[in-house]
Parts: structure tokens; C-alpha cells; sequence
């Protein structure tokens, strides 16, 4: 086990299909705080929150370097999600396939730890993993450095008292995916739940073609399985 691999698993549009069951109530409540918070009307929070998103990759950090906003009280705030559990479901296939994995799993994901939780639960998964490491952890020198922070990929990897090369990273963003290779883990890609349009630049790209720094696509869980 000295050798075996760290899963990096992504949470959202990677174990389960949150364009369904989260994006679009996450993205109405982020747009209703900055519209309150920051007294602003809907078209114009519309429009911030697109525009921190496309420029720093996550709303959030827009609003906190900009606005002096709390990540607490913004993260509490945009993911209460009532019913999101009824609109949660995972296959027997993908909790075998899970647990077919050698070595240690974890969950790496820029939304807050109590909606991971949720999440996990609900779809039956949170004995799958060893541990969830969620955007309040992703901090280095007191700032907040989610993915696709490098310097955050690699401070986790030495959290987790293993070299980089030893992480695999599955991903269905590929800015993240990116970052991980120039540490040197290994990436793979997610593309089971893949829309054109909405999540991210990369959503657009032609899905058949390999960007040199992924080492796979995958469309199911059993693929990662297959692929080690």
C-alpha cells in the first residue's frame, strides 16, 4: 500500500450530475445575495456573478477580494438547497466501482463541507471516501486558494504526506486538470455529465480530443477502474 495511488475526486458533474440537482438553485442564490448584499438589481448581480466566475474561476472570490465579502456567510447562504437530497441518485455500478479503487480516496471540491456532506450521503457514498477536503480548507498564508490553484494541489499532496505523482486528480474541469499535471499528478478526465455551454470554458471543446495534460477520459466510474 506504501505505493498505492490518492484519488482526488472531484464532487460536482464528477460523482454525480449536478447540472440537475444543484447548479441551477446555487446559481440563483448566488445571484440573490450579491443582488441583496450588494444592493444591486437582478441583471446587474447576474452579470457579477458571471464575471467574477469567468475571471477568477469561482464567484466567491470575486465578491471577497472586491466586496469584502465573508466566505462563511456567502457559502452558508447560497447552499442551503432545500429538497436537493430528493434530486440526488447514484447506481449500485458506480458505489462498487468506487470501492474497487486501491488506495486512499478523498474528496477535493470547491463547495463548502456541509453540502459535500449532503451530497455524499445522500448518494450513498460517504464510506467510499477517506476524508473531504472542501473550498474552507483549500487556504495557504491566509488566503483562499481553491483549485485551480497550484500552489494549493501541491500543499495537499503534502497534507497528505504523499509526492504529487502519486495523486490521481478526476476532474470534469479542465483548468483544474491542468494545474494538477504541472504539479505532477496524474488527471483524469470526467465527461459523463458534460453540457455544452454551462460549466466553464472547457465545456465548449471538442470532447473526443485529449488535452496533453490529461491522462484519460473517462464517461463512467467503472472507466477509472479499467484505465488503472
Amino acid at each position: 500500500m506504501k505505493r498505492a495511488p490518492v484519488w482526488l475526486f472531484d464532487l460536482d458533474d464528477t460523482l454525480h450530475d449536478a447540472s440537475h440537482a444543484a447548479f441551477g438553485p446555487i446559481a440563483e442564490a448566488m445571484t440573490a445575495y450579491i443582488e441583496r448584499e450588494l444592493a444591486l438589481n437582478r441583471p446587474e448581480a447576474e452579470a457579477l456573478r458571471r464575471h467574477y466566475w469567468d475571471r477568477y474561476g469561482a464567484t466567491l472570490l470575486g465578491l471577497m477580494r472586491h466586496h469584502g465579502v465573508r466566505a462563511a456567510h456567502f457559502l452558508h447562504d447560497t447552499h442551503q438547497l432545500p429538497g436537493l437530497e430528493h434530486r440526488l441518485r447514484a447506481s449500485a455500478h458506480d458505489l462498487a466501482a468506487l470501492a474497487r479503487l486501491p488506495g486512499r480516496r478523498f474528496i477535493l471540491t470547491n463547495a463548502p463541507r456541509a453540502y459535500a456532506e449532503r451530497v455524499l450521503a445522500a448518494l450513498g457514498m460517504t464510506r467510499l471516501f477517506h476524508g473531504v477536503i472542501p473550498i474552507e480548507h483549500m487556504t495557504m498564508f491566509g488566503e483562499l486558494r481553491p483549485k485551480p490553484d497550484a500552489r494549493m494541489l501541491r500543499h495537499i499532496a503534502a497534507l497528505l504526506k504523499v509526492p504529487p505523482a502519486r495523486c490521481i486528480l478526476v476532474e470534469d474541469t479542465l483548468a483544474h486538470q491542468k494545474s494538477a499535471r504541472r504539479v505532477g499528478m496524474k488527471t483524469v478526465w470526467m465527461q459523463r455529465w458534460m453540457r455544452d455551454g454551462i460549466h466553464g470554458p472547457e465545456a465548449g471543446l471538442a470532447r473526443a480530443r485529449r488535452p496533453v495534460y490529461v491522462c484519460a477520459r473517462v464517461r463512467t466510474l467503472q472507466a477509472i477502474a479499467r484505465w488503472r
